[in-house]
């Protein structure tokens, strides 16, 4: 017996059940790949032993490489250091493989990354009947690879067609699915698991793979030799490239694993996949996104901004305040997680309306079997309609959704602060109003914060919680375990104008429309945007949410801050909306033309306004302005203290407005850059184009130190 692994043997069957005391999932560390290394040894000697079965005693089989161990040794890692760690796994289960004895995955739970690469390596894979009992590789969303022979088990076991698809798109299966196919062999009742493997081992089965016995052969190992494999490894090339450009090394190197692999013996691919690994592990992008993507986020979700010594609380009933497309779908969510909601607007029929939004949903998710008829009705139950504020009484929380306006919030607040009670929390879903101001109207400042969502709120995980200049800890600590609830994903910000996200994604709007005003082809714009992974450009994410919302936030800021200096982009956005009528999607034109039942296209006289100049710059230097631009607003917002934690800006970016996913995040993009490198290219991005691009103090001291952020 070992620490992570408990081995049982009866009647010549080996039971090797995974178990890390310390962890809710088992992960493939570097201490499991020794310890199975030396049961393995000791099984594959013991002549007495017939077969073997791996289980789990956790709710999954294996999750795969232990992500906080990479992050954590990533920066010190060479190539060859990586190389090592790839080949230590991907050895052992080569010797799992090849120990001469049948072995069974008795899979229960999910078994993702390392853990189904693991099951690969079994000769027979068994799952119990059960949804959440999902197979998968999905190490392309971490921008690294399967390491642990995945890319050359899978290809040889289903096929490389489907194969490539599955990695590339790191889908993962259910037992039904998984079985169609070829995925797992068998899919039995989860108490039938483990009495299938024994019966199934009984028989006495063959040991040896099919890719291990003389002359095995692909279609595809044959290389560019024939037209069919030329045609298709040059096609998905051809569609990784449109897919990821050059930001997202992983897909690419996946389907390079593949390709060179089935060309080669099993051992020899797994040196070439080893290869690849350790390049993607040593490089930037995986570092990124695993820092951002799963251990930030996560260390997110399970409230590493709440403030200890408070005690965990439990929203039961909220009051929400405006049934727009905002409220309600705030409504849904609420309702959605067991919470009884009071949805609140100037009449019943308004209220009724909102309410109608959680029906189209639901009825969705009835269609797709993710819900039954009755849950269904009873997440729609929860919901009540009003426009009673007396209805509020009793409620634990209030979220207000009104116009953007200080006074109507204001009238609305008051309001409802007359019937809530003593210990209701008051939260205002603003975007951009102060939030300080904003609590001036209500009677317990101390229990009033901002808590921005996103749209579409049903499928958007971030929630912007704001912090006033009196908002309470007991208020953050009651805030963030109601966005718990509602499994959302939380960052903290003090008040300012715009807070964080839209004051950062504001600054990603008005760089496109001054690059317009500069004479820069928009089609260039838009393109370079989305060259540097932003999801759709400045102008196209313009029309979504309407010009007069940038107009109105800068004239509004002009008239409460003195020292504010209109963008020289208003000049563009004023043209467009004041002069022209073109306010966006919504109002049927904008920097796009919205033909009926046609695609989206620029509008054509965009070049009569804003005549494109004859000299164009290069693509890159777009790209870099868009998301530079971005990168040091937010670093403004860390060093005025408008963040509470470099992760929080990260997290805020890419998953509030889109910021691309392998940077890390706009912080992290800094490091990735090099921070004398940022600064450098900053001083000159201001010489050309404007003192908004003018590094900050911090950052400067950052690179004359040779510093990155303090992560910890």
């Amino acid at each position: 017996m070992t620490d992570l692994i408990r081995c049982a043997i009866a009647d010549g069957i080996a039971t090797l059940t995974l178990d890390d005391p310390n962890a809710l999932v088992n992960t493939m560390s570097p201490k499991w790949v020794d310890e199975m290394n030396q049961i393995i040894d000791v099984l594959a000697a013991d002549e007495s032993v017939t077969g073997i079965i791996i289980e789990s005693a956790k709710s999954g089989f294996m999750a795969g490489a232990d992500l906080k161990f990479i992050l954590e040794n990533i920066e010190s890692m060479a190539v060859l250091d990586a190389f090592a760690f790839s080949q230590g796994a991907s050895r052992l289960l080569r010797k799992i493989e090849t120990c001469g004895k049948p072995v069974v995955a008795a899979i229960t739970g999910f078994a993702l990354g390392g853990g189904y690469e693991l099951a690969l390596a079994c000769t027979y894979r068994i799952i119990a009947d059960n949804p959440k009992a999902v197979v998968g590789l999905p190490e392309v969303d971490l921008g690294l690879l399967p390491g642990a022979g995945g890319t050359q088990r899978l290809p040889r076991l289903i096929g490389v067609p489907a194969a490539t698809d599955m990695m590339l798109e790191g889908k993962s299966y259910a037992p039904a699915a998984a079985l169609k196919m070829g995925l797992v062999d068998a899919v039995v009742p989860v108490e039938q698991v483990l009495e299938t493997a024994r019966a199934w081992l009984a028989t006495a089965p063959n040991p040896q793979r099919a890719w291990d016995v003389k002359g095995f052969n692909l279609p595809e190992s044959e290389g560019l030799l024939t037209y069919r494999n030329a045609a298709f490894f040059s096609a998905a090339t051809a569609k990784l490239r449109a897919r990821y450009g050059d930001n997202y090394p992983a897909p690419i190197a996946i389907l390079t694993c593949i390709f060179e692999g089935v060309q080669v013996p099993m051992d020899k691919g797994l040196l070439v996949e080893g290869r690849h690994f350790a390049r993607l592990l040593t490089a930037p992008v995986a570092r990124n996104i695993i820092r951002t993507m799963f251990i930030n986020k996560s260390l997110a979700e399970k409230g590493a901004r709440r403030p200890a010594g408070v005690e965990k609380t439990t929203v039961r009933r909220i009051g929400v305040l405006g049934a727009g497309m905002m409220g309600a779908a705030i409504a849904f969510v609420a309702a959605r997680a067991g919470i009884d909601v009071v949805l609140l607007d100037v009449s019943r029929e308004a209220a009724k309306k909102g309410r109608r939004y959680s029906v189209k949903l639901l009825a969705k998710s009835v269609d797709r079997g993710h819900l039954t008829q009755e849950q269904a009705d009873a997440v729609l139950a929860r919901i009540t309609p009003t426009d009673d504020y007396a209805d509020l009484a009793g409620v634990d929380l209030v979220i207000e959704n009104v116009f953007e306006d200080t006074s109507i919030k204001g009238e609305v607040t008051r309001k409802a602060a007359a019937v809530v009670g003593d210990t209701a929390l008051f939260a205002s879903n603003t975007s951009s109003l102060p939030i300080t101001q904003l609590a001036e109207a209500f009677p317990r400042q101390e229990d009033f914060i901002g808590l921005h969502f996103f749209s579409p709120v049903d499928r958007m995980a971030l929630v912007e919680v704001i912090l006033g200049k009196k908002t309470g800890t007991a208020a953050l600590a009651r805030a963030l375990d109601f966005i718990a609830q509602i499994r959302k994903t939380p960052i903290v910000v003090n008040d300012s104008r715009g807070f964080y996200t839209s004051r950062v994604f504001l600054s990603f709007v008005h760089e496109g429309a001054e690059m317009l005003r500069e004479g820069i082809s928009p089609a260039l714009i838009e393109n370079a945007a989305q060259l540097g992974g932003m999801p759709v450009g400045p102008l196209a994410v313009t029309d979504e949410i309407t010009l007069q919302l940038p107009i109105k936030i800068v004239r509004q800021t002009e008239s409460e801050d003195p020292a504010f200096r209109r963008p020289a982009s208003m000049e563009v956005l004023e043209t467009m909306a004041e002069q022209h009528g073109r306010t966006g999607r919504k109002g049927g034109a904008g920097f796009y033309d919205y033909p009926e039942g046609g695609k989206k296209r620029l509008w054509r006289d965009l070049a009569k306004y804003f005549p494109p100049k004859a000299d164009q710059p290069a693509a890159d230097e777009v790209r870099k302005r868009l998301l530079y631009r971005q990168a040091l607003e937010s670093a403004r917002c860390l060093e005025e203290k408008v963040l509470t934690h470099p992760a929080d800006a990260d997290i805020g970016a890419v998953l509030g407005w889109g910021f691309p996913t392998w940077t890390g995040g706009t912080l992290s993009l800094i490091e990735t850059v090099g921070v004398p490198k940022f600064v450098a290219e900053c001083d000159r991005l201001a010489s050309l184009y404007g003192a908004r691009f003018t590094p900050t103090v911090g950052l400067r001291a950052m690179a004359d130190a040779g510093r990155g952020f303090d992560w910890s």
